[in-house]
């Protein structure tokens, strides 16, 4: 799922005004991000390429391969699939099952881990913030909401001065009930309820100030 294809325009104004509403209770800047993929994954292709070219090969050689019999007595058998053939069927079968994984990214699944994934998209996170400036908030209360789609995982990534005063272990309400709405094929409901939460949660903590300012734009950041 490509995530500028999941919402609409209708869908990232009610989630833009969820943000501007959260933002009313607490000096922290929510950004809510989207990503399509959070790494490219390139070891997962190349491990779909030599997994097809293994195939390929077997295939080729248990099939049409044969022993050509020698025509005289001092001649000897030989494999009727020539090494040059081989190498070239190996090449096409990586290059054939490269083209497939980013194709169908769902190939690429199945040669990742669980904690790969996890740690790539803590990864992509963590570059969000940076590249969103959250991090260069005035009172250093900038809080990214991360999903990324392919790896269907949902992370939040706050400034020092949040985490420590709200735990991780207190993000994960709203992040276990985004991953539902998003499983339940709700994207919008998931993201405008996750930001209200996230309003709550920072509002005691981080409190409205005389002169505040909104700092970060209130949209919904798609990365595909």
């Amino acid at each position: 799922m490509v995530a500028s294809k999941l919402f609409s325009a209708e869908d990232r104004k009610a989630i833009s005004a969820a943000v501007t509403d959260a933002e009313r209770k607490t000096s922290a800047e929510i950004v809510p991000v989207v990503a399509t993929i959070s790494d490219r994954y390139e070891r997962a292709e190349d491990l779909v390429g030599i997994l097809l070219a293994y195939v390929a090969v077997a295939a080729t050689w248990t099939l049409p391969q044969q022993l050509l019999a020698a025509s005289d007595w001092e001649g000897s058998a030989e494999f009727r699939l020539q090494l040059p053939f081989v190498l070239g069927v190996i090449a096409v079968g990586w290059m054939v099952g490269l083209f497939l994984a980013r194709m169908f990214p769902w190939l690429k699944r199945l040669a990742l881990t669980q904690r790969t994934m996890t740690a790539r998209v803590l990864i992509a996170a963590h570059h969000a913030f940076d590249s969103l400036h959250a991090h260069k908030t005035v009172g250093g209360t900038g809080v990214v909401v991360y999903v990324s789609l392919f790896e269907r995982r949902v992370c939040v990534w706050a400034d020092r001065k949040v985490s420590e005063k709200i735990p991780e272990a207190e993000w994960k309400s709203i992040t276990e009930q985004l991953i539902h709405a998003l499983r339940d094929g709700k994207p919008r409901d998931g993201f405008v309820e996750a930001i209200r939460k996230a309003g709550e949660l920072l509002a005691k903590p981080f409190p409205v100030q005389p002169g505040d300012t909104n700092e970060l734009s209130n949209e919904l950041r798609i990365l595909d």
